[in-house]
């Protein structure tokens, strides 16, 4: 079979940040869970970040993915902290430094928080390892230091036995740089392979869900009918039919390319008409005097949600 370059999705990062978030923290930071209030829940600035950095006329070619997102600390006060993380998938201009200097100090001029900076270096380069930004003319230095997590450092068997879940997305995209040159059987063999691995850390279904988008389409099969093979190989594997799907990303590639969009897009319109009632309901359980937390358990909405209803 003749071996093709596989291309990868890098615009899956940013989903699989937000539905991986928690465990992305405890995966970067040994003491999270005493520095982090994990039960409170996110804010993703995406919008806002847009609008501290508009994207460029021209972006054509550029291959990395921002996202800014609001943490709250566990010391009982109000302060948060505002965690940025970049993908670089490759080496691009060599400015990734100064680009996230420049992210440090509009974030913290516009926020005035505290802000945590994580570089994830997804390239092939073993020598290109930015994580310090420095300045000097005429006695006067600047000199900023954030984290950088390269990817190709890391040790393929160590990633399998740590049980955090994200240690699944930094094991796909490590066997992504490491085998560029697959046939598609190879590729699928490495997707169920990579399957296993989720299937045997604990998660729940948003997290399980966000992990297998990420590792069935970061790396695309040259041939599409290979995906679907993929895919019945999973249904016959669990013995079911409802295997966990594409959601978002396949709905957005559909309506890029005008297929089956007017399908995609009613289950998308289901699952909002779904939302609404929920929530009108909810709002005829709190006039009725029900507990905030029982009725987010029966309606599986989060105790947040119904705060705001009230």
């Amino acid at each position: 079979m003749k071996r093709i370059h596989k291309k990868v999705d890098d615009p899956l990062w940013k989903a699989v940040l937000e539905q991986t978030f928690v465990h992305f923290l405890r995966f970067m930071f040994s003491d999270a869970d005493m520095v982090f209030d994990l039960e409170r829940p996110f804010d993703y600035l995406d919008k806002e970040f847009e609008s501290l950095f508009p994207p460029e006329a021209n972006g054509k070619g550029i291959r990395y993915v921002d996202k800014l997102v609001k943490v709250f600390l566990k010391d009982g006060s109000e302060q948060f902290v505002l965690c940025h993380i970049e993908v670089q998938s490759s080496k691009g201009k060599g400015d990734l430094a100064e680009r996230m200097f420049q992210y440090f100090y509009k974030i913290t001029d516009r926020y005035r928080a505290p802000v945590t900076a994580i570089a994830i270096l997804a390239d092939g380069n073993r020598n290109y390892l930015p994580k310090v930004y420095f300045k000097e003319f005429m006695g006067t230095s600047l000199r900023y230091e954030f984290n950088s997590y390269k990817i190709l450092d890391q040790d393929e068997s160590t990633l399998r036995a740590n049980d955090n879940p994200f240690s699944v997305v930094v094991l796909t995209a490590l066997l992504a740089i490491l085998n560029k040159d697959l046939t598609d059987q190879q590729l699928r063999d490495m997707k169920h392979d990579l399957y296993h691995e989720m299937m045997h850390r604990k998660m729940d279904k948003e997290t399980r869900q966000g992990l297998y988008d990420f590792l069935a389409y970061y790396v695309s099969f040259d041939n599409q009918d290979s995906l679907v093979i993929f895919e019945q190989e999973l249904k016959e594997k669990l013995g079911r039919s409802d295997i966990m799907g594409t959601q978002e990303y396949l709905l957005d590639k559909a309506e890029r390319k005008g297929i089956e969009k007017g399908v995609l897009k009613g289950k998308r319109e289901e699952r909002a008409k779904a939302d609404t009632e929920k929530k009108a309901s909810a709002i005829k359980m709190l006039q009725s005097g029900f507990d905030t937390k029982l009725i987010a358990d029966i309606l599986n909405l989060s105790v947040e949600e119904i705060e705001k209803l009230k």
